[in-house]
């Protein structure tokens, strides 16, 4: 199955329950008050948020379309459509993974490391959540699956000292990627974000740009939660992009639109199921498409 099939079929529930009565609203009409009030409310409900929704109907009139849903297609893309490509131009290449725990990081981490290895990459991938033995563990068979280089110390160790181990490691041994698996105790965020610093602090030491890519891992069934983590995590760490997983357990796929409009981050990929190759680079008008045609 493509991978735009594997879209279709993730964001099924989200577009027969809001997003494709849009289309069944909108086609061919102008926006008037009556179907102003019925899209607002399918909007909100599938967790686009006041905000976002607030801004897409002040835009479908702006533009003034005979056509209110190519109008609305238009004004998706506007928000989705913006530097969602990751690219690696240094080597080594660091990418650090954030999220709180049961984000589906460490997952993520193991995913993004397939992604690399397919496309020829070396990968190292780094246990730097130490604070749990479960996802040192689990990131080690990542590791052994994608035949990624794996750097971990034991359970309670300084996750900044397993960065810089993996990051020399890297340059050393000539690796392109690596991957920095990070803790994500958002509960104690003040000791997590100081943590997540040191770690940019004592990395920067051997590549003065590094971090390259601040990955911010977010659970699409948590809805208007997962963008309030976003938000806290913003105040404190310089996001680069937003990777979006289980958009095929939930109902509401409205909340991509969020957080491209509020946090102004782009997403950068997407996670449609359990699989090892269900992790994908993020096409906005292959997202806008599904989401509304199916």
């Amino acid at each position: 199955m493509g991978f735009f099939e594997k879209f279709k079929q993730g964001l099924k529930k989200t577009r027969e329950s809001f997003f494709g009565k849009m289309k069944s609203i909108l086609s061919g009409k102008k926006l008037d008050d009556e179907t102003k009030e019925e899209i607002e409310e399918l909007l909100i409900l599938s967790d686009v948020g006041f905000e976002a929704t607030e801004y897409i109907l002040n835009r479908i009139e702006e533009l003034k379309g005979e056509d209110a849903y190519e109008s609305l297609k238009k004004v998706l893309l506007e928000i989705l459509n913006f530097n969602s490509e990751l690219k690696i131009e240094k080597k080594p290449f660091v990418i650090s993974m954030v999220g709180v725990n049961g984000s589906g990081k460490t997952t993520t981490a193991g995913k993004l490391a397939e992604y690399f290895s397919k496309s020829g990459k070396s990968v190292v991938l780094a246990a730097c959540d130490t604070f749990r033995a479960a996802a040192i563990d689990q990131l080690k068979v990542w590791a052994e699956r994608t035949s990624s280089t794996f750097i971990a110390h034991q359970e309670g160790a300084d996750s900044a000292a397993v960065a810089f181990d993996a990051v020399s490691h890297a340059i050393s041994k000539e690796k392109d990627i690596v991957i920095l698996d990070t803790a994500g105790r958002l509960h104690t965020k003040k000791n997590l974000m100081e943590e997540l610093r040191k770690i940019n602090r004592v990395i920067k030491k051997k590549i003065e740009d590094a971090p390259h890519e601040v990955l911010l891992v977010i659970d699409a069934v948590t809805g208007q939660n997962g963008l309030q983590q976003a938000k806290i995590f913003k105040e404190f760490v310089d996001i680069t992009g937003i990777v979006l997983t289980k958009l095929d357990g939930t109902a509401k796929g409205g909340i991509a639109i969020a957080i491209a409009k509020e946090l102004g981050i782009p997403i950068k990929f997407v996670g449609l199921g359990e699989g090892v190759d269900d992790l994908k680079p993020f096409d906005a008008e292959d997202f806008v498409n599904a989401l509304l045609e199916g």
